[in-house]
């Protein structure tokens, strides 16, 4: 790419100050929609991540010099392809009405779908992003929080559309054309998608599970675990909830090496001094990195929930902790007992030392080198 492109695309970030190009692989918007008998509107608030990544590193991205607004445009072509509608099985036809930088740092997106005809059912999909790799095997995501009108009405607000998680709406013309005091929270659906969403978020970012992972391999007892990931669980959960209420927020040009340095950091520390990767200098190192890591998870998602209930906001990001939790137990518990039960193998106390520790070392280099090349692409 040359200058001037690249050039272009730094100013364009420039003027949304709440986004970066260096950001964990998973931009968050949000997505206001509104459906009519014979149309769908979606008012799109796309971070300037999203803008950023498709316009420098997409397949679909454009070869020659554009302008600021040519950029936004073709922003908004890459959208209507990608941002998927469906009435009764039968994909709609997207045009963008108009498009618009607001005063949050977002781009404001308006679009419209066609050829339906009072639908029994609309159904949303998205693939965003997903031709983008963060790292090799770690592909970009994109993840929108959803407000659902129909017929003029707030019918839904708190819901969740990502590649993983297409959104369906059973439309009911005679309820819609009553007028509602205030809108549904359906606290389940919104609890079920934001937990599968945490969940997903880990076992697809790498990065934490590398970082775990390394905390493990020196684990020899159970009360080492439990310690170690409770260091770890307090110190994310913080920085999380800090980000939460707006107090502590790092730009990702700084969380992004922090978290990939971490890694490596950890990974070192279990090859050079194994002895001295248990005790309290390991838990100490958990709970400061994993304050990065915190932040790291809160990514863009806050930004998004702007405009929901206190309600919706809460239950939102205490299931997504909750299934970033569950994420990660799904990881750490398996390794541990795995680990466990090959050393449990060895005849002698002194044959399981030798296994451990060529256990914690084979799997360290191996983190420290895959750490290394995160490191480096955080810091490009």
């Amino acid at each position: 790419m040359n200058v001037t492109r690249w050039f272009t695309l730094l100013t364009a970030c420039s003027l949304f100050p709440g986004s970066s190009a260096l950001a964990h692989p998973l931009a968050q918007g949000a997505l206001d929609i509104q459906i009519f008998p014979d149309k769908t509107l979606v008012q799109a608030h796309i971070s300037g991540d999203e803008i950023f990544l498709v316009n420098a590193l997409a397949k679909e991205s454009p070869t020659t010099n554009s302008s600021l607004a040519e950029i936004w445009r073709l922003h908004g072509e890459y959208l209507l392809h990608h941002l998927k509608v469906f009435a009764d099985e039968k994909r709609l036809t997207g045009s963008v009405l108009n498009f618009s930088a607001s005063q949050d740092g977002y781009l404001i997106y308006q679009l419209r779908f066609t050829g339906q005809s009072m639908p029994a059912r609309l159904r949303f999909e998205e693939d965003i992003l997903n031709e983008i790799e963060y790292v090799p095997g770690n592909q970009w995501e994109a993840a929108y929080m959803v407000c659902l009108q129909q017929q003029g009405h707030l019918a839904q607000e708190g819901l969740l559309l990502s590649r993983k998680e297409p959104l369906e709406w059973n439309c009911d013309w005679k309820e819609a054309a009553m007028p509602k005091a205030s809108p549904q929270l359906d606290k389940a659906r919104v609890v079920k998608q934001y937990v599968r969403h945490g969940i997903a978020h880990i076992l697809s970012g790498y990065d934490h599970l590398l970082f775990i992972g390394a905390l493990v391999l020196a684990a020899i007892t159970f009360v080492d675990l439990i310690k170690v990931v409770t260091a770890f669980t307090l110190a994310h959960t913080l920085t999380l909830t800090l980000s939460v209420l707006n107090v502590a927020r790092l730009p990702s040009h700084i969380v992004e090496p922090m978290i990939a340095g971490s890694i490596v950091f950890v990974a070192v520390s279990n090859l050079l001094w194994p002895k001295r990767s248990r005790g309290w200098m390991r838990l100490l190192v958990a709970f400061f990195f994993g304050l990065f890591h915190g932040l790291g998870f809160a990514g863009g998602l806050l930004s998004a929930t702007e405009g929901m209930t206190g309600v919706a906001v809460g239950l939102a990001i205490a299931a997504f902790s909750v299934g970033v939790e569950l994420g990660h137990q799904m990881v750490v518990l398996p390794l541990f007992f795995g680990l466990k039960l090959a050393r449990s193998t060895q005849a002698d106390h002194i044959s399981r030392e030798r296994l451990s520790l060529a256990v914690m070392r084979g799997g360290s280099l191996l983190i420290g080198i895959a750490g290394s090349v995160y490191l480096i692409s955080a810091l490009r």
